[in-house]
């Protein structure tokens, strides 16, 4: 009988890891629900966030980008996120110029970057770094996530975080916000 339970907790932690998409399982990322989901368009029709209602978002656009920022305004910012999402109009290729310049504006930032990879977003290639460093009197993490849309376009994807409490769980909210992004 043992045995069975055990072959039986196997099988159903190996199922749900499945579901897992490859940046939630490289953040050690469990499954979040949301209630109170709206989908929020760009000006330009070009992508979609579900975010919650009560957050505050923005819509901005020029010739070259339209974006979609969104926060919840009704916690502290040391128990929240931020998160700011922007369809650029330009090329982009994750080489080794790309790293080191990325790199270079997180440290003029101060920040330091402390995990970085080639990933996929729905089979589209991307590249996602996270970085920590100080704002103000916070301590400071900053996710980077690119999305290749294609030889012209790209997603860049910008979760700011603030404090130290509870941030592994913010991030895996966000991430699952990130991964429920539609790209029309």
């Amino acid at each position: 009988m043992k045995k069975i339970l055990f072959a039986f907790f196997i099988v159903s932690v190996f199922y749900s890891c499945q579901d897992k998409t490859e940046i939630e399982k490289d953040f050690s990322c469990n499954s979040s629900s949301f209630s109170d989901l709206e989908i929020t368009s760009d000006f330009k029709n070009l992508f979609s966030v579900e975010l919650t209602k009560n957050w505050k978002t923005k819509l901005y656009f020029d010739d070259g980008q339209s974006s979609i920022f969104g926060a919840d305004t009704t916690r502290q910012l040391t128990k929240s996120f931020l998160l700011d999402v922007s369809f650029v109009q330009k090329s982009i290729n994750f080489d080794e110029i790309f790293k080191l310049n990325l790199e270079r504006e997180k440290l003029s930032e101060q920040l330091i970057r402390i995990k970085n990879k080639n990933t996929k977003f729905n089979d589209k290639e991307s590249y996602y770094s996270l970085s920590v460093g100080k704002k103000g009197n916070y301590p400071y993490q900053i996710l980077d996530y690119f999305i290749k849309i294609n030889d012209q376009n790209f997603l860049h994807v910008k979760t700011q975080i603030y404090g130290d409490a509870k941030v592994n769980d913010r991030l895996c909210t966000a991430i699952n916000l990130i991964e429920k992004i539609k790209i029309q």
